[in-house]
């Protein structure tokens, strides 16, 4: 009788071992998938999976709001997130409504900007959809990751920098867009 609960037991714990184990390839892969990441080897994506945390939540929830500190670089593994802002912030209107600058999707990142600044945050983050699931990494982890692996870290930059001028650059287009639509009306 103890033999076969032991065996149960070491059946569980394998079935679990190997669960995490497609678990934690699964992350990997949507981590490959994020501009930042592209290009890095496995065993690279694999270090920057082991200092990730997993946030999941619902449609509305608040990732973070705008004008928060910032700490933690967001990459989603399933679901959709909106970034939006508020034009009350930059005395563009009177409060009441955000503004949609985009819908970000499984592999994209947010939150890049708290990699490299403590400013706080130019934007809300809201979950869009629900059972939306989030890899977190945190700049302190990150960093320390780095730090040890200086050839990583040397990509990673590279690539940040990269994202984020070319995020710069959808929004710059996307403010054109709004000032040359509203000098028309």
């Amino acid at each position: 009788m103890l033999e076969c609960a032991m065996s149960r037991v070491n059946h569980v714990d394998h079935t679990t071992a190997v669960n995490l184990r497609e678990e934690a390839m699964s992350y990997d892969r949507v981590l490959a998938q994020a501009t930042i990441f592209q290009g890095l080897s496995g065993a690279d994506l694999e270090l920057i999976n082991s200092i990730a945390t997993i946030r999941d939540g619902n449609t509305g929830d608040v990732v973070f709001e705008e004008g928060s500190a910032s700490d933690e670089l967001y990459v989603i593994s399933n679901g959709e997130v909106d970034i939006v802002v508020d034009p009350a912030l930059v005395g563009e209107q009177e409060s009441g409504g955000s503004i949609l600058i985009t819908t970000l999707r499984r592999g994209q990142s947010f939150g890049e900007m708290a990699l490299v600044s403590q400013n706080p945050r130019a934007a809300t983050a809201r979950l869009a959809q629900h059972d939306t699931s989030l890899l977190v990494i945190s700049r302190e982890a990150l960093s320390r990751l780095c730090d040890e692996y200086p050839r990583l870290g040397y990509a990673l930059m590279q690539n940040l920098a990269a994202d984020l001028a070319r995020k710069m650059r959808a929004t710059d287009q996307l403010i054109q867009e709004r000032v040359t639509w509203t000098a028309v009306r």
